[in-house]
């Protein structure tokens, strides 16, 4: 079963999971109403909110779920917006997974995010330092990972979670996140040929391009059990980090008459809570992580991508 699998990641994850396992294999759910949607005409679905812990444990039963890609969520820049809906969905909704995978014996995926690093973290983020963010989605996501850990040793659930960075991707829009600019550039220069960038040209953020992301998850989720370690409630991995005028510029490389201007609204302050960068060594050492993509690649691909 895949939670939230209308939005950015789920889209992309629903589809890979179907061309491994079979597209009968994997259950869509979501609370939108998209009948066009890949998702739902392209195997099977249920509308299915996660702050139901009945009607949850009743999908789990009636379709015999084993494992949970929970990514039903409320992002960064939405969740200010509505912190208490953002704690609702954020939270709650991953206690109704978690618990539903305590009865039901389940393995879980459960993401995290950069989020959780606060100003306090160093640039160069390691595995391990304090978790102290500003915003409420960070927030949310510290208490995501402790909930993973406080489960695997209490009861013995299997969940595993990645922090995730800045997802780039063509083939879903962008879901409220601070890092939404860097989706949509690219859909701008070619609508129009301009974008206004809501972050400063020299903010440095962690980013990736969606494919290396499905495949970190579904690598994550097929390592043996006895490999995963203390990092499982949110293990850092990373793409590329490059900064906003970085971006644009290889933008107006491909793009001929591309202009970009940069005004900061809100979303500045909470990008510049965020580490610059990612350490992620254990995810090397524990599941073999190694990203493909770099910024030149990333470009390549989403520029095609939307042209196609």
């Amino acid at each position: 079963m895949v939670t939230g699998a209308l939005g950015q990641i789920g889209t992309e994850l629903t589809e890979e999971l179907r061309k491994k396992h079979g597209t009968h294999q994997v259950l869509a759910t979501d609370v939108r109403d998209l009948p066009d949607h890949p998702c739902v005409t392209g195997g099977p679905f249920r509308y299915l909110s996660v702050i139901d812990a009945d009607d949850f444990d009743r999908v789990i039963t009636e379709e015999d779920i084993g494992t949970v890609y929970h990514l039903a969520a409320i992002l960064s820049a939405t969740g200010e917006k509505n912190p208490e809906l953002c704690e609702r969905i954020n939270v709650g909704g991953t206690i109704t997974v978690l618990e539903a995978a305590r009865k039901h014996n389940l393995r879980v995926f459960a993401p995290s995010s950069i989020a959780v690093f606060g100003p306090d973290a160093p640039k160069h983020a390691p595995q391990i330092c304090p978790l102290n963010p500003t915003t409420m989605y960070g927030r949310t996501k510290v208490t995501g990972e402790r909930l993973a850990m406080n489960y695997w040793k209490q009861y013995g659930v299997d969940v595993r979670g990645i922090r995730y960075p800045g997802l780039i991707s063509y083939k879903a829009p962008a879901g409220g996140g601070t890092t939404d600019y860097a989706v949509e550039i690219f859909h701008s220069a070619l609508e129009t040929g301009h974008y206004d960038c809501f972050v400063s040209s020299d903010t440095r953020l962690p980013m990736m391009y969606m494919s290396d992301a499905i495949r970190a998850t579904i690598s994550l989720m097929e390592t043996p059990l006895d490999r995963i370690g203390d990092a499982r409630g949110g293990y850092n991995v990373s793409g590329v980090s490059f900064t906003a005028s970085e971006l644009a510029d290889a933008v107006a490389s491909r793009v001929s008459g591309f202009t970009c201007d940069f005004n900061p609204d809100i979303r500045q302050k909470y990008a510049d809570s965020w580490p610059d960068s990612i350490d992620d060594q254990s995810s090397r050492e524990d599941w073999g992580w190694s990203p493909e993509y770099d910024l030149d690649a990333l470009c390549d691909a989403m520029i095609n991508g939307i042209r196609d």
